[in-house]
């Protein structure tokens, strides 16, 4: 978060999108920075939450396709694991509408560390249960970088980790939405499989992560005709 407060210029005086916010996870990172904060997300029940959850934010009913938010309203848009449902030739004209010239457009995912081998093991066990090619693998890049209100995308990873034990593990896994979807039975025997997998370990172990995290900027207009 840090880089995309520096990169982005954020702090008191600015105004954030978060955009399809959800719950509120990133909503709650971006208040401390002191800048107004508004989250717009479509399901109802998740506003409720996040309203909950996270004081001092503007919670908006809107999607990336239509924002409710006048033109050049804000002075940067997140967006932390669902870029990629967006319908991106409504989308990003939309999103370079609301976003001030010289603003910014970050787009975050969380991503699981095939490189540990505890990790490994857990995608390679869900992996059948996959509905669709997910977050920054799906196809995204292209429709942003070939966008006429946008620059130059920058990239950085940031690892972290989770602490976790066998529990722990489950509900990490149990908590992913087309496990969640599963048929009883179907879910049960994957589930009991992590919790074997988290048991054959000393607890608390790692779970690590890397954040992928990329920012542009929202292009002047005349820097837009000329692209």
């Amino acid at each position: 978060m840090a880089w995309i407060v520096e990169r982005c210029g954020l702090g008191p005086g600015a105004v954030v999108c978060d955009l399809a916010a959800g719950t509120g996870k990133l909503t709650r990172l971006l208040v401390p920075i002191g800048a107004r904060v508004i989250a717009v997300e479509p399901i109802r029940e998740m506003r409720e939450q996040l309203v909950a959850a996270v004081a001092g934010v503007d919670a908006l009913d809107g999607t990336a396709e239509s924002l409710p938010l006048e033109d050049a309203a804000v002075d940067c848009i997140t967006v932390a694991q669902a870029f990629h449902w967006f319908d991106h030739a409504r989308a990003l004209p939309e999103l370079g509408r609301v976003i001030r010239p010289g603003g910014g457009l970050a787009v975050l995912w969380n991503v699981r560390d095939d490189e540990d081998p505890l990790v490994a093991a857990v995608t390679e066990l869900i992996a059948p249960f996959v509905p669709f090619e997910q977050g920054v693998e799906r196809p995204w890049r292209e429709p942003l970088e070939a966008s006429t209100s946008f620059g130059e995308i920058e990239h950085r990873a940031f690892p972290f980790e989770q602490l976790l034990d066998a529990d722990g593990l489950v509900e990490r896994v149990a908590s992913i939405s087309w496990i969640a979807r599963l048929d009883d039975d179907t879910r049960q025997g994957v589930l009991e499989r992590i919790r074997k997998l988290g048991r054959a370990r000393a607890a608390p172990f790692s779970f690590p992560y890397v954040t992928e995290a990329f920012v542009c900027e929202r292009l002047p207009d005349d820097r837009r005709e000329r692209r």
